[in-house]
């Protein structure tokens, strides 16, 4: 059921206690929490110049009502999958992140090319510490990619205003990179850079399915290699981007019911023939790439037999995973190669 959605200016300093919550509709299950890096609860994020900041106050819409911020953020806390990649892509350093993906270090993806200043607090990504963020003093928190819990979002509002995920995704983790970019850039101040970002985006894309006219219209599947196997669907920064480039969904996968809370569709090697497409892609969750190789039902699939699937390198599907701006155009240098020896002519 939605959520009512009220307007609410947030103010913070409270401290805030202990959260679980699942991690079941996002299918990065295998990621663990980070320790934290060196970092002084006094530090600061890189703010821009007065010359091109955006006015303050803005609002922020957002599932759990209109986030007001009041004044330019000095130091952010960034929490959801993929927050902190973004700020920085906006031109802002948080001083706290979450790293979803294990990285490690500073919880930046290789396809960062400039990293932070000054090393962040990393905070836990399942059940956040409150009391550390508190200890930051931040006045703006992002948890615009997360599951989207009303008790987190809570908490964590306690503490200073806090963006979560968008008015419109009541479901985990399917915060898209357009309202990521758009909602962060709006809160940051940065909204000029934000939708040239978006644009730019939108160019590659135009600029890549122009160039390879040939794969209009071909079958996609794209697959998570987790515990079980998962379709990806619509709405996914897995298959979304590759949507964009002239494919579309396997017919069987695209009239399915919606399965994982509308992220993917289950299937067991039983019925992983249900996946066979022109292309078939194969991001590594839990399994390896050895281990997806290796196994009987992947090698069955007529897509496996003619040569058209492909098993994703790691940091190739962890990028697409990611959905950040840097990180999707790490995982266009490397996949546009991939598909173009693979697709079905």
């Amino acid at each position: 059921m939605r959520l009512r959605t009220t307007r609410r200016t947030l103010t913070g300093a409270a401290l805030a206690a202990g959260l679980a919550f699942s991690l079941a509709a996002c299918s990065s299950d295998d990621a663990s929490d980070a320790g934290s890096a060196d970092s002084s609860a006094g530090s600061s994020s890189s703010a821009s110049s007065a010359t091109d900041q955006d006015a303050f106050p803005t609002t922020v819409a957002t599932k759990f009502g209109d986030v007001e911020i009041k004044d330019q953020p000095k130091k952010v806390v960034a929490l959801g999958w993929g927050d902190a990649e973004t700020a920085m892509a906006l031109g802002v350093q948080p001083v706290a992140e979450s790293d979803w993906l294990n990285m490690g270090g500073e919880g930046l993806g290789p396809w960062v090319d400039k990293g932070y200043d000054k090393a962040p607090e990393v905070i836990s990504t399942s059940e956040p510490e409150y009391e550390k963020i508190a200890a930051l003093e931040p006045d703006l928190i992002l948890d615009v990619k997360s599951k989207g819990d009303q008790e987190r979002y809570d908490k964590l509002s306690e503490i200073a205003p806090t963006v979560g995920v968008p008015d419109d995704k009541a479901d985990s983790f399917l915060t898209g990179p357009d309202d990521q970019v758009k909602m962060i850039a709006q809160a940051v101040g940065k909204t000029t850079e934000g939708d040239k970002i978006l644009q730019d985006r939108q160019d590659r894309a135009a600029k890549i399915k122009a160039e390879h006219p040939e794969w209009d219209g071909n079958t996609l599947s794209a697959v998570g290699a987790s515990k079980t196997w998962g379709v990806f669907l619509p709405g996914s920064v897995r298959v979304d981007p590759l949507m964009q480039l002239g494919f579309r969904l396997n017919d069987d996968i695209a009239s399915s019911e919606a399965g994982q809370n509308g992220f993917s569709v289950s299937l067991t090697d039983e019925t992983l023939s249900r996946a066979d497409a022109d292309l078939v892609l194969a991001y590594p969750i839990s399994r390896t790439e050895q281990d997806i190789a290796g196994n009987d039902a992947w090698k069955r699939l007529n897509a496996t037999k003619e040569g058209h699937s492909v098993i994703l390198p790691k940091e190739v599907a962890q990028a697409f995973s990611a959905g950040t701006p840097q990180a999707y155009n790490f995982a266009m240098d490397k996949m546009v190669p991939l598909i173009a020896d693979h697709v079905a002519k």
